[in-house]
């Protein structure tokens, strides 16, 4: 059986961070709630020293690509919908 995984790497802005304690507090609750949720892997990957903006990246795995679309899809929908933050950049993969 195949097994595949789903990336996303995503480039967010947070408009409102003055401090990179502003932008970490705004982050742990995107992190903390795309584990929880939809049990992802799911870490920041660059611009850690910068107030406004970020770069996270989750993954998941799946017996079906499919699958793995419309998780990742569901995500990046949900991150849309966030008023605290804006994407700016959203690059998926299967593998």
């Amino acid at each position: 059986m195949a097994a595949f995984v789903g990336l996303c790497q995503v480039t967010l802005t947070v408009p409102g961070s003055t401090s990179l304690k502003d932008k970490r507090r705004v982050l742990r609750s995107i992190v903390d709630r795309l584990r929880q949720r939809y049990a992802l892997a799911v870490a920041e990957v660059g611009s850690q020293d910068a107030w406004q903006r970020a770069d996270i990246a989750f993954a998941c795995v799946s017996a079906e690509p499919s699958r793995c679309e419309a998780i990742l899809a569901e995500c990046v929908r949900w991150l849309e919908t966030r008023s605290d933050i804006e994407l700016v950049h959203v690059e998926t993969e299967i593998l």
